[in-house]
Parts: C-alpha cells; structure tokens; sequence
C-alpha cells in the first residue's frame, strides 16, 4: 500500500538547494497540500532516514510506497546517480501503469530550482514548474515580501499535485525501484609488524 503521497527528489549534497528543500519548499509544500486534500499528507524528504539509518533501503521502500515523485531539477541533478534512479524508477512506472500513452499517468511533477537550460534533452520533454525566481535558500526569505508569491506559487503546485495524487494507480508490489549498486568498501590493510 502507498504511505506516502509525495516522494521530494533533490540532489542531498548540493547546499544551496537542500537548505531551500528543507526551510521552505518541503514545510510549504506539506502545509499547502495537507490544506488541500481532505486527509493527512505523507511527504518523504532525505530528513525522515535517521542518523546511521540505511539510507539507501529506507530511500528505495519509501520510493516505491509513493504516489508522485517531485524532482527539484538543478543541472547537477540529471548527473547524480540517485536521483536518475529515483525519476526513472517513476518513470518506469508510469509505463507500467498505462497500457497506452493515452492512458499513461503522470507520476513525476519536475520543479525547477535554477538553470534549466543544461538539462538533458528528455527532462525537457516533461512540462516543468518553474521556481527559480523564489529559489532563496536563506531562513529569512520567510520575512520577505517575495516570499508571499512564493507561497501562493506553492499553492498552486499543491493544487496540480493534488489531480496527480489522487489519479495515482492502484500500489503494486512489483512497482520498480532503481538504485545504484554502492561501491564496495576499500579493503583494510592490516599493518605488517
């Protein structure tokens, strides 16, 4: 079964966006769609692993008990190994899902964080949210006067989510999930006496 309504794929080690992720677009968006839909809304961020949890196991179960996968695009993004398998993962199941194009949902909601001009060609074939004129990682930005647009603007994308979520097709348990392989430790090198 899903338990998460929306899955926020982002690149964890690129400063500026995660801090933007996690002050203002992961609260904002969480408070925008849990007024929205009529009942309490699961959204996994990279913040719910704890420390020294396995990370890659509790990303992979999280991912394929999600409805929608947001994507924060930055270029680095579409060359980050994780989050090419976190939107093709998706992007395996909506074909899965739809026995035709006509009939194919869409799973993956791509909001754009900054340079869009540097992805690759197939990102650009997805219609994509553009966010870069509010993109202030800084806590402040909440007593700005931009930030009320931006709160309106996430709105907004909590309204179009809301279609998606709730046009999600039925959970399978064979939905695919992508992970890369992690690298093997280095063997340690016992000391010769």
């Amino acid at each position: 079964m899903y338990e998460y309504d929306v899955f926020i794929s982002y690149r964890r080690t690129a400063g500026d966006l995660s801090a933007w992720v996690k002050n203002h677009f992961h609260r904002r968006l969480s408070e925008a769609l849990d007024n929205t839909l009529y009942r309490d809304v699961k959204i996994f961020f990279d913040d719910h692993v704890r420390t020294g949890g396995n990370w890659p196991a509790t990303a992979r179960a999280a991912l394929q008990r999600a409805r929608v996968l947001v994507p924060v695009c930055s270029p680095k993004y579409f060359k980050d190994e994780w989050c090419l398998a976190e939107w093709h993962s998706m992007a395996a199941r909506e074909d899965l899902a739809g026995r035709t194009d006509s009939e194919r949902p869409t799973l993956i909601y791509p909001v754009i964080f900054c340079d869009s001009w540097n992805f690759p060609d197939w990102a650009h074939e997805r219609r994509m949210k553009d966010l870069q004129e509010w993109n202030f990682p800084y806590e402040h930005f909440q007593a700005a006067q931009a930030y009320l647009e931006f709160h309106q603007e996430i709105g907004q994308v909590a309204k179009e989510l809301e279609e998606l979520i709730e046009r999600a097709p039925e959970w399978r348990d064979d939905w695919p999930v992508r992970t890369p392989v992690p690298d093997a430790p280095s063997p340690v090198r016992i000391p010769r006496f």
